[in-house]
């Protein structure tokens, strides 16, 4: 297995249409500081840490990101 293959889906941002949606993925066999995988719907991907991705979550969370989707 490579690439995508071995990537376990988490979560798709938008699911309303077949246009390669952003996606969720946990890589495990990436080493750790990369083993959580973002893709976006031109074929980029961002990796991170579980920690890193934790305080993601957190300011999400908090509404520190909230001024990003209204802009």
């Amino acid at each position: 297995m490579t690439g995508i293959d071995r990537l376990t889906p988490v979560a798709t941002f938008c699911g309303d249409c077949d246009c390669g949606c952003p996606q969720l993925f946990v890589d495990p066999a990436a080493p750790a500081e990369r083993r959580v995988v973002l893709t976006d719907d031109f074929g980029q991907r961002v990796q991170m840490s579980a920690d890193q991705f934790a305080s993601l979550v957190a300011d999400a969370k908090s509404g520190t990101l909230d001024g990003v989707a209204t802009s």
